[in-house]
């Protein structure tokens, strides 16, 4: 005897009310703090000129070939956004009267609640050392999930591979070597050749490295010492740093003398992306009580069923 229709949208009603009872009494997520040594960058697009300087040292320190199928002859190295070989890429934003313009570094913003690290489902992606966004291609089964949920729409795949990974910046950690230490500028960095290889070629130090603490102080002194120079997210608002709540916060960090919103940066609460995602479905499925008591409505609704026929009459019997 089949279930009815009925029944089964009542007890999937009677379910879906359950679960909401039970996301509702879950423990809050505990939200993830930066830490102490949270190691990033802070970009200034007030200082950079595009020389693209900080892309050519990222090729070389990463190993990774040029992009030159968007230049003349494919003889340059020119590419147009993040891509399967281009950890860090510089942009240019330009105003519909041609007046305004800036460019724009991006890169991995290695969040400190990063939504990348909670979809990946066998740990591939994972926060470590210095709060660093590291990558295991050795764990990686290229379901992309991290590209989907990343609202910076950092990570890129190899498309051109047979056995393809998922590319993204790691702050150059490959060629750290014991802890770093706080230099003659006041920034804690590793020494030349083994921190982040964007920042050490920045002819205007447009792109700086240090820990998350110490660059937070160092644009909030600039933001200080020249008020009329930086933007907010919107023409209108007050100068921000961005990345300092957005998202929950990331590590890297930006200023800039054009609102945020026209350099395509998403407009983020304070709460981080996964947040919201991971309350819900640890609400669900806490103690698996949700799925069980689901399936006991169904099978009681089958039972229930399957009764009732055997109580009815047979057709042609005595009447």
């Amino acid at each position: 005897m089949s279930l009815d229709r009925r029944s089964l949208l009542r007890s999937l009603a009677t379910a879906g009310a359950a679960a909401v009872a039970v996301e509702g009494t879950a423990q809050a997520r505990v939200r993830p703090m930066a830490p102490a040594d949270a190691l990033g960058l802070l970009y200034d697009t007030s200082l950079c000129i595009g020389c693209k300087a900080c892309v050519v040292a990222c090729r070389e320190a990463n190993g990774t070939k040029p992009e030159t199928s968007n230049s003349p002859g494919g003889i340059w190295d020119a590419p147009m956004d993040l891509d399967g070989q281009t950890k860090t890429v510089i942009k240019l934003y330009k105003s519909p009267d041609g007046i305004q313009r800036s460019y724009f570094k991006a890169q991995c913003m290695h969040c400190v609640d990063p939504a990348c690290t909670n979809a990946c489902m066998l740990g591939a992606l994972k926060k470590k050392e210095h709060g660093i966004v590291s990558y295991d291609p050795s764990l990686c089964v290229g379901c992309r999930y991290c590209q989907m949920a990343c609202p910076f729409n950092v990570p890129k795949f190899e498309w051109a591979k047979a056995a393809p990974k998922i590319v993204k910046c790691e702050l150059c950690r490959e060629r750290a070597k014991g802890q770093p230490a706080v230099d003659g500028s006041g920034f804690t960095r590793y020494p030349k050749g083994q921190g982040p290889a964007c920042a050490e070629v920045c002819p205007r130090s447009a792109v700086i490295a240090g820990t998350r603490a110490e660059l937070l102080a160092e644009a909030r002194r600039r933001i200080a010492s020249h008020p009329g120079r930086y933007k907010g997210f919107r023409e209108d608002d007050p100068p921000k740093i961005f990345g300092e709540t957005d998202g929950g916060g990331t590590q890297v960090l930006y200023l800039s003398h054009v609102a945020f919103e026209k350099l395509r940066l998403p407009n983020l609460s304070d709460q981080p992306v996964p947040e919201v995602q991971q309350t819900i479905q640890h609400g669900i499925y806490q103690g698996f009580a949700a799925p069980i008591l689901l399936y006991g409505l169904l099978g009681a609704a089958v039972f229930r069923n399957r009764r009732a026929a055997g109580e009815k009459p047979e057709k042609g019997g005595e009447s």
